[in-house]
């Protein structure tokens, strides 16, 4: 194994990932707050839970991180 390109690789697949979810939340949000069809409704104050589960299944790997996201 090639340690320098396993990190890289690790740390683009976490950069994607980290860009995409943010925006993906962003998006979700705004539709909440502006009341959109097919969204909740958010009042703009809310602390939102968040899951989001790690899995690699050539490794069995299978790991499930919880935290919240603040709006105020």
């Amino acid at each position: 194994m090639d340690q320098e390109t396993f990190n890289l690789s690790i740390r683009k697949f976490l950069k994607m990932v980290g860009v995409n979810s943010q925006r993906e939340i962003e998006q979700a949000v705004q539709k909440a707050l502006e009341g959109k069809p097919g969204s909740p409704r958010l009042g703009g104050d809310e602390t939102l839970a968040a899951k989001l589960t790690l899995e690699i299944p050539a490794l069995g790997l299978k790991v499930p991180f919880d935290g919240e996201i603040k709006l105020k």
